[in-house]
């Protein structure tokens, strides 16, 4: 009994953890995307209303680490294209 237990647990926390993989991924490629978005940016031309959300944004990538944003950048780089 109790190594039945013990299984469904080990089952269990696996389980949480792919989800929680297949989570990172996703938000990988949405800071990615954001990351590519805020980049390509010309402020110039954003309306007056939007500032304060895409300073937000952009606060938001520049605390992520170094290597956060570059797995974020990798995740969408094969999606990318130049000209896009």
């Amino acid at each position: 009994m109790r190594h039945t237990l013990k299984k469904q647990e080990t089952s269990m926390l696996h389980a949480e953890i792919e989800i929680l993989m297949n989570e990172r991924q996703n938000l990988l490629k949405t800071t990615g995307a954001a990351a590519v978005f805020i980049a390509n940016l010309d402020c110039n031309k954003l309306p007056e209303g939007t500032y304060e959300a895409a300073e937000m944004l952009s606060n938001c990538l520049n605390i992520l680490s170094e290597d956060t944003l570059r797995d974020a950048l990798e995740k969408v780089k094969a999606e990318l294209t130049p000209g896009e």
